[in-house]
């Protein structure tokens, strides 16, 4: 899902940002390329990858619209065998102060609870 346009757009239509954002505005955009651009929710958020380890590791270079030009955070995805599933540990570090509370609302809304109704 995480590199992977169709399978972002169908967890995301779970999300409530498909009626709060203006997505349809612009797709979906995922490489699946170390130093490829992602663009999600609209363009709202954006990026580059900056490892992808499959099966193991995916860290981004990500940020959001409304950020000062050139200021990015590290998004980092481990993925960790857990029984006959996968579970992720989810690091997100270096944006900008005062953001935090409602950058965790948002992994939490639009990333986490439509990804456990996908995977349900």
């Amino acid at each position: 899902m995480l590199t992977d346009a169709k399978q972002f757009d169908k967890v995301i239509e779970l999300s409530g940002a498909m009626q709060s954002m203006h997505i349809a505005d612009k797709p979906t955009e995922i490489s699946r390329e170390v130093g490829g651009s992602f663009a999600l929710f609209g363009g709202y958020i954006t990026g580059r990858h900056i490892e992808l380890v499959p099966n193991e590791r995916i860290v981004q270079a990500w940020r959001v619209s409304n950020w000062d030009a050139g200021v990015y955070s590290i998004a980092r995805f481990e993925l960790v065998e857990q029984g006959s599933g996968t579970r992720i540990v989810f690091d997100h570090t270096g944006f900008p102060k005062g953001t935090g509370e409602h950058l965790a609302s948002g992994w939490k809304s639009n990333y986490w609870e439509p990804l456990a109704k996908f995977l349900a």
